[in-house]
């Protein structure tokens, strides 16, 4: 059996974990491929309702396993409270495996996100303030501490952090004016995690590959949406890593034939969380009206979200980006009541109607 994707087609908050949720019952593994802790996904099922971050979503079901793959950054303090509360709840958690390859999201990425976005000032981008891009740019700047390193604290992690950390110091306090964090207390920190996260740690690729081999069927959770897609969002107001359908391959070490569907899930209205444009923004009462109603507000912040009606050019794009196979529009039921339902089919610019 092949891997079959969901994507959020809009600016995150599209409602995939409801979707994945639901899927996730004929399926053996729901899979992360990208983003950190500053994506949230909702699902509501017979044990109540679990707002989770790191772990995939499907883990409620008894059949699937859940993966969190080489692309995604971990936020282990997040993601060691989401396994205690799931497991309180009755959920097993022994069906979760972490990618040795994973990025961790270390103290200061967390703090530096917090200090750039303070001197951004009226420039700022809107970020969650959870260290995910400082994370992702270390990753890439081959700085990066990887979960695997947590299997070998004093060989591979103890060396790798003292001289990151010496650098991130200095940053923080030469250029932001902040206050130096503790090798030391960073050490403990990391040895906590490899405590507790050591039975999760896994070569994911290969329990992937062998999924695929053994003819079962995986599902793709995507995080966030296409919309702000580090390529194909709207830059720089976008995520540090690739929500899109290609991020997925990357993110998983999986190859292209593999993936037999991609659906592409939106709301029926639009919402986005922090800074960038959003032609369809309603700054009216009609908007403030849908907010509330909607119960419009971040899962992982907490903030207000940005809401507009439909935007049919910007979903036309989504759907180029992703090829999908299929599309799932949610909420729809929120728009009862409205005394009109708008869509936007076209923009003005300068005078010059764009149908892209």
């Amino acid at each position: 059996m092949p891997a079959y994707a969901v994507i959020g087609g809009q600016w995150g908050d599209e409602g995939k974990g409801k979707i994945i949720d639901y899927l996730a019952g004929n399926v053996a593994a729901v899979i992360r491929y990208g983003g950190g802790a500053n994506a949230g996904h909702t699902v509501v099922n017979d044990k109540g309702k679990f707002q989770l971050h790191m772990v995939p979503s499907g883990i409620c079901w008894p059949g699937a396993c859940g993966i969190i793959g080489n692309g995604v950054v971990v936020d282990a303090d997040i993601l060691m409270g989401e396994l205690a509360e799931l497991t309180s709840r009755g959920i097993d958690t022994s069906r979760l495996y972490v990618s040795e390859r994973a990025h961790l999201i270390m103290p200061y990425h967390a703090l530096l996100d917090r200090l750039e976005e303070e001197a951004r000032g009226d420039a700022a981008i809107g970020t969650t303030g959870r260290g995910v891009g400082p994370a992702y740019l270390d990753k890439t700047g081959r700085m990066g501490i990887r979960v695997g390193d947590l299997l070998d604290i004093e060989g591979t992690l103890a060396p790798q952090l003292e001289q990151t950390l010496a650098f991130k110091n200095q940053v923080i306090t030469k250029i932001y004016g902040g206050e130096a964090l503790s090798l030391t207390e960073i050490m403990a920190q990391c040895t906590a995690w490899a405590d507790q996260l050591r039975p999760y740690i896994r070569p994911t690729e290969q329990i992937i590959q062998d999924l695929l081999a053994d003819d079962k069927a995986i599902l793709l959770e995507g995080a966030q949406g296409t919309l702000l897609d580090i390529d194909h969002g709207s830059y720089p107001y976008v995520t540090s890593s690739s929500p899109s359908v290609g991020g997925a391959c990357v993110g998983l070490g999986l190859n292209p034939q593999a993936i037999a569907g991609v659906l592409g899930v939106f709301k029926a209205y639009s919402t986005r969380v922090g800074e960038g444009p959003m032609p369809t923004e309603m700054l009216d009462q009609i908007g403030d009206d849908l907010r509330e109603k909607a119960q419009e507000y971040g899962v992982t912040t907490g903030r207000p979200r940005r809401v507009g009606w439909f935007d049919a050019i910007a979903g036309k794009y989504s759907r180029l980006v992703n090829g999908f196979t299929g599309m799932v529009v949610t909420r729809l039921d929120i728009l009862d009541g409205f005394p009109s339902v708008k869509v936007c089919v076209g923009y003005r610019v300068d005078g010059k109607d764009l149908d892209r």
